[in-house]
């Protein structure tokens, strides 16, 4: 399987909208129609216009995307039935490129998430209390030297 990393487009906003969505209802069962519907809009309107994202590529196809926000992984995200082929990976490894330090949130609930960035080598530094949701969040943190 040939993975292209390629700069986001606006012709992608469909893609990206559907992968975000699709995984948002996935890893986060708690977030309820309404709010998912709220988040969508912001993540076409506020995030994307607002961030350095990158798509992931097979045969011409966006399967999954990374939003960089400085050195903040502000989201990534596949289509489900894409998960475990090394496309969120091969994204994260393009942030690496890109910045020497990562960090990002992940919902503590989120245990697909949390085992994806353990496995990327990233470590948690602090939780909080995600204000929207009222749910625990993980901040976690990469470096170079935090690979085994």
């Amino acid at each position: 399987m040939n993975i292209t990393i390629r700069q986001y487009q606006q012709s992608d906003l469909e893609s990206v909208l559907n992968s975000w969505e699709s995984a948002t209802r996935l890893a986060h069962e708690f977030m309820t129609d309404e709010f998912i519907a709220k988040q969508r809009v912001n993540v076409e309107n506020v995030y994307l216009p607002n961030t350095d994202t990158w798509v992931a590529e097979i045969n011409g196809s966006v399967k999954g995307f990374i939003s960089l926000m400085g050195n903040e992984v502000g989201a990534i995200f596949l289509q489900p039935e894409h998960h475990r082929l090394g496309i969120g990976k091969a994204l994260i490894n393009k942030a690496k490129s890109l910045h020497d330090e990562l960090e990002l949130e992940v919902f503590k609930v989120n245990k697909i998430g949390q085992r994806f960035y353990e496995n990327c080598g990233f470590y948690p530094i602090s939780e909080s209390v995600h204000e929207l949701t009222g749910e625990a969040v993980l901040r976690l943190k990469y470096t170079p030297d935090s690979v085994n």
